[in-house]
């Protein structure tokens, strides 16, 4: 078989489908050296064949998955032990494997696999679907420097990349990877308030998101901390002010930091919990 598989997915949900998008639409790859293995669900994979025009071999899974240059592990947690009892002696140490898999780290991989196997973790969010996430990769103890870099570029496709050690893995689960469903809600509360004190819903929505927008360009092109930006826009005894101290007054930022930790701590629970004993396929 042609090794013309530049990347093999294994597992087809929306992770899988906002990485094959972004590197299909940044050129890292064409849509013929992509290939998307998956368990079951026929429907999905027709229907990232008919978006993108990738492979979705029915035969020769085994061989497509040993031919490929990297290969992106993208199933649910509690599937990950058997994705790899399944799928296992078919991958090789000539490989970069990389995992999008919440809770499982590196060693827990790597024991599962032939010795040598390169191993990286990934932890994007669901921005990767619109090309803005926030990435952090951290390398297993047989990822070198080029292995890593391999990765920045993939995940740069679907936004941006940052490189941390492991063990602050829960952390980024917790701080980006839950990340933007602490913004939708606090978006929530926002419209909510604007509708109840007598503005149109659409008109909410627009000052609401352009606010948010604004606000993100404001901290990503001035370079400036937030509470520098903050304190530019807040006068004394003035209207910011007076919203503020009532945010202070119900805890706002100790309930953000309080909510980080929390999901940090189920990201170490959740670990755990799928951490079977070893089965080397």
């Amino acid at each position: 078989m042609e090794n013309n598989t530049l990347y093999c997915f294994i597992g087809a949900g929306s992770v899988a489908e906002a990485i094959i998008s972004g590197i299909i639409r940044e050129g890292k790859a064409a849509p013929g050296e992509i290939a998307v293995i998956n368990r079951q669900n026929r429907d999905r994979l027709q229907s990232l064949i008919q978006r993108f025009q990738i492979r979705c071999p029915e035969e020769e899974k085994v061989e497509t998955i040993r031919n490929a240059r990297n290969l992106i592990l993208a199933v649910k947690p509690k599937d990950m032990a058997d994705a790899l009892r399944q799928w296992g002696s078919a991958i090789h140490s000539g490989q970069r494997v990389i995992s999008v898999v919440a809770g499982l780290s590196t060693s827990w991989i790597e024991e599962r696999l032939a010795p040598g196997t390169t191993v990286i973790r990934a932890m994007p969010n669901t921005s990767s679907m619109v090309g803005r996430s926030a990435t952090a990769l951290c390398p297993g103890r047989h990822a070198g420097e080029k292995d890593l870099e391999e990765a920045r570029r993939t995940f740069d496709a679907i936004g941006s990349t940052v490189t941390v050690e492991e063990q602050h893995m829960d952390t980024v689960t917790g701080l980006s990877g839950s990340g933007p469903a602490y913004i939708y809600y606090m978006v929530e509360a926002l419209e909510q308030a604007g509708i109840t004190q007598g503005l149109d819903q659409q008109i909410v929505r627009q000052l609401t998101l352009q606010t948010l927008v604004g606000a993100a360009h404001m901290l990503l092109e001035t370079g400036e901390a937030p509470a520098e930006l903050r304190k530019k826009v807040t006068s004394p005894g003035g209207t910011t002010m007076a919203a503020l101290e009532t945010l202070d007054s119900h805890q706002f930022q100790q309930a953000l930091i309080h909510a980080v930790s929390r999901a940090k701590e189920r990201s170490k629970e959740l670990g755990e919990a799928w951490n079977t004993p070893s089965v080397r396929t």
